[in-house]
């Protein structure tokens, strides 16, 4: 049997795996987001001030359409707000509002412990190992895409 079969079978299943976890976790705290909006809001989150609608898009792999409507939909709910930049009348500029603020502090203890405990078992080296086969795995299919 060839060692590469089914593992886009492992990596689905793992990635269903965390994603319920993580809304298992939201829905027992009463945290009103999906993984997509979470994602999102700590991305604006980490670029600060500078956080533009199209570097999130970038940053997280997804295309214009479905930021825009997560952000949307973050907007909606008060947690962030979207205005120009002063500079550049072209792009978004994303800005958490205290409210957005707010509920990013409630959430991050359960990221953390849910961080913690999606590592036991594992060594530091592993985790990167893990990470560099990630990487390779991406890199070999996008070199793959560009041949066709």
């Amino acid at each position: 049997m060839d060692r590469t079969e089914g593992f886009g079978v492992y990596i689905d299943r793992t990635l269903k795996k965390v994603q319920s976890t993580f809304l298992q976790v939201f829905a027992e705290n009463n945290i009103d987001l999906t993984i997509e909006q979470w994602v999102i809001l700590q991305r604006v989150h980490l670029e600060g001030k500078d956080a533009s609608q199209a570097d999130i898009a970038k940053s997280n792999f997804r295309n214009r359409a479905t930021t825009s409507r997560v952000i949307s939909g973050l907007c909606k709910k008060g947690l962030l707000r979207k205005s120009r930049f002063r500079d550049d009348q072209k792009r978004y500029k994303l800005v958490i509002t205290e409210e957005g603020s707010s509920l990013i502090n409630a959430v991050m203890p359960y990221i953390k412990d849910l961080r913690k405990v999606s590592t036991l078992g594992i060594s530091e080296e592993e985790f990167e190992i893990f990470y560099k086969v990630l990487d390779q795995l991406w890199e070999n299919f996008d070199q793959y895409e560009g041949r066709i």
